[in-house]
């Protein structure tokens, strides 16, 4: 639906700029978006490439595991329903450090690969569970300390403070984390009394 609404603008505001006289103008502002599009696309490409690199490097090296180890505590305080040894915490943190560097894109794979081992525990209920819902929200937070994705388009377009929006996002992502962990176990809790 989204790839519908962008073409009809593109379409719409040609269209626009052809009837008022200005074809070449179109034509031009076109060509130099493509342009920029693959310039910043590569960019981004190296950016991620690199973390993707470093996650896979830590996942190999096991310092995931050793990661997951001493997280383990908290991640058994947000997921009591999970057992403490299952595969899942595992791909959680891999998700939730993802996301705190910034790579979405990066922390996509992990996430589904924990909805994936949850729902096996859950039994393939077809309903999600508590784990699931917490799981949920934390991404929806999106509490990210390095926004490796957005300095890096910060960069690539020459600005000269890249990191000047740091800190309130960074608190911004930490109000929402812990509002959404808050709600979280309100709603739980009113579960458990219907």
């Amino acid at each position: 639906m989204l790839s519908k609404i962008w073409l009809g603008m593109i379409l719409i505001g040609g269209a626009y700029g052809i009837l008022k006289g200005e074809g070449s103008a179109v034509l031009q502002a076109a060509i130099a978006a493509g342009e920029a599009a693959v310039k910043n696309g590569l960019q981004l490409a190296g950016i991620l490439a690199f973390w993707l690199g470093v996650m896979e490097v830590a996942q190999r090296s096991g310092l995931v595991e050793k990661m997951a180890k001493a997280c383990r505590p908290l991640l058994v305080k947000l997921f009591p329903s999970l057992p403490p040894d299952h595969p899942a915490l595992g791909s959680i943190l891999l998700n939730l450090t993802a996301n705190f560097l910034g790579m979405g894109n990066a922390a996509t794979p992990f996430g589904l690969k924990a909805m994936e081992q949850m729902d096996q525990l859950a039994g393939h209920t077809g309903t999600a569970s508590d784990a699931m819902c917490t799981f949920l929200a934390l991404n929806a937070a999106g509490l990210t300390i390095i926004p490796t994705t957005v300095l890096g388009l910060r960069l690539a377009q020459g600005s000269q403070w890249p990191a000047a929006f740091l800190l309130p996002m960074v608190l911004t992502g930490l109000t929402g984390t812990i509002a959404a962990l808050i709600i979280d176990r309100l709603l739980r809790r009113s579960k458990k009394g219907w």
